[in-house]
């Protein structure tokens, strides 16, 4: 599976950075480019269950393809949830269904510094996004 633009982008930087404190930089730096959710978006159907921080993910599917905005109100989880967007971005929902999250997270050096909580927060992220998925089939 070839990855989006902007995935591709983001494995660059991170297989760049050295270090866990350059990708600790680097994922505050990507959680900034998340586009803020309004108070409307905020609401209880768009909250993710399963995560210790407030997260909120929202769905469109248009031309066959599945668009995702999330926001967070941890800064860390912020970045996480910018580098599963980009991964998903654009993707058909066989694609979205098969993402392998731990890999893509290993491929961008970050899988050993997830705290289990973390990992156990982005896998109920990917979950719901599957939830989506299947309101729509």
């Amino acid at each position: 599976m070839t990855l989006p633009d902007a995935a591709a982008q983001a494995l660059q930087a991170f297989e760049h950075a050295p270090g866990w404190e350059q990708r600790a930089r680097l994922l505050m730096q990507w959680g900034e480019r998340l586009a803020p959710m309004s108070e409307a978006e905020k609401r209880d159907e768009h909250r993710v269950h399963g995560c210790e921080s407030q997260v909120w993910l929202s769905a469109e599917h248009f031309d066959g393809c599945w668009h995702f905005k999330a926001y967070s109100d941890a800064r860390l989880i912020r970045g996480l949830l910018a580098l599963l967007l980009v991964r998903v971005e654009g993707l058909s929902a066989v694609e979205v269904e098969a993402l392998d999250l731990p890999a893509w997270f290993t491929d961008l050096g970050l899988a050993r510094q997830l705290s289990p909580s973390r990992s156990n927060g982005m896998n109920a992220v990917l979950k719901r996004m599957r939830e989506y998925l299947a309101d729509i089939r």
